[in-house]
């Protein structure tokens, strides 16, 4: 099977997550592709392949010979989620051969202009793969599935290339947030893995974000306006001055690279009772305490204006800068760096301004690097994938693994 017949049978799955859902996979249909990989992986001669009840695959590409076997284990992982942002049901995917460089019609009024993604123009003379215009394509992260499976195809029929063991793992619910939290380490037994859930050729992270959440409760009083003087505490309008305290040009509208931000995510509220939810995001550690402060210093501000009861703050941290973990260990960086350089790849290192299955996976204990899959424009009818960035990525992986 080509690595574009495999990529395109995995997009006829409807895998979207569901961040509402209690359960885990947080939607049943996730769990269908799950077991249709796990027969895959059976039937390409993968070992010990091992499908849990909360829909995490593992499975095993033995070491090529007896010697090899005293090598670490290298591991590589991917989400078969798709995001809950755009239907992913009914894919219809397309082939664009040797692409011109033009707009793209995916549909009747729908159109992939090169004046709002001028990212297509990078794949010019390319083959590349799209949507009609009414789902998303599901490359984030079904290409980094094939791309992985590609690989472990070709070391299984390369027996003349030499290689440690190598562990792969495929996931679900990383879309919402969920991916690494019932991800069994231990089970997985590797030195170290990489996450296939970039984009562009070359992105190699190994930096994200320090992120926390922030739950901002006000608390008012409510009095019949005509006599409110002296009585009433709007809470819906002290939320507001809460807002104006924070910084208001470090919002992820006005920032970048390695700028941090207040990113308020949702609010409501009555004369009565207001909330107001954050996410708080940095890639220093110690400024991401300072945001953290600035959240509850302003908490104190209201309650010094209107009362000690009036305003409370929940700050919850979610996942942390995985460059702490992996600083550590530049080996891990360097192979994958040497691996694309071998493929003809250049290393385009970045932050990540998000966070990754990796990023909690390393604090877990299995640094985790994330590497590119050629998916551009995530989450949205405008996705598409380059077949010869994909190539890259699986002869990339390939280098990663082989002695």
């Amino acid at each position: 099977m080509t690595l574009t017949e495999r990529f395109i049978r995995y997009t006829q799955f409807d895998t979207q997550s569901d961040e509402n859902s209690q359960t885990t996979p947080s939607t049943p249909k996730q769990l269908v592709f799950a077991q249709f990989l796990r027969d895959e992986m059976i039937a390409e001669g993968m070992a010990d392949v091992v499908l849990d009840d909360m829909g995490y695959l593992y499975g095993t590409l033995p070491a090529s010979d007896a010697e090899c076997e005293a090598l670490p284990t290298i591991g590589f992982i991917s989400h078969y989620d798709t995001s809950p942002d755009c239907s992913g049901n009914g894919v219809k995917a397309r082939i664009i051969e040797q692409y011109d460089g033009e707009n793209i019609v995916l549909s009747e009024g729908v159109v992939s202009s090169v004046e709002k993604f001028p990212e297509l123009l990078q794949h010019k003379g390319e083959d590349i793969i799209v949507t009609d215009g009414h789902t998303l394509l599901g490359a984030d992260d079904k290409a980094g599935i094939a791309e992985i499976m590609q690989a472990m195809c070709w070391l299984r029929d390369h027996q003349e290339v030499r290689h440690g063991k190598v562990r792969i793992a495929f996931n679900p619910d990383e879309e919402i947030g969920m991916g690494a939290h019932h991800f069994d380490v231990e089970r997985f037994g590797c030195d170290w893995a990489y996450t296939v859930d970039g984009g562009e050729l070359g992105e190699l992270e190994y930096e994200n974000f320090n992120a926390a959440s922030a739950r901002v409760t006000v608390s008012g009083v409510s009095v019949h306006p005509g006599y409110a003087k002296g009585k009433m505490l709007n809470a819906a309008r002290i939320a507001t001055e809460f807002a104006a305290l924070l910084p208001a040009y470090e919002t992820p509208e006005r920032t970048e690279g390695y700028e941090g931000f207040y990113h308020l995510t949702g609010m409501e509220g009555t004369c009565e009772k207001a909330h107001l939810n954050y996410i708080i995001r940095d890639h220093d550690r110690k400024k991401f305490e300072q945001r953290k402060a600035v959240v509850i210093a302003a908490a104190k501000e209201i309650n010094v204006r209107y009362g000690s009861e009036v305003c409370t703050v929940e700050v919850r941290d979610q996942y942390y800068n995985m460059l702490e973990e992996i600083s550590p260990r530049p080996h891990i960086i360097e192979r994958a760096k040497r691996a694309m350089q071998e493929a003809g790849v250049e290393p385009k290192v970045q932050p990540i301004r998000g966070g990754t299955d990796g990023a909690q996976l390393s604090f877990k204990g299995l640094p985790c690097p994330n590497l590119f899959t050629g998916a551009v424009n995530f989450h949205g009818p405008h996705e598409f994938v380059s077949i010869q960035v994909m190539q890259k990525a699986v002869e990339t992986i390939v280098n990663i693994a082989k002695v």
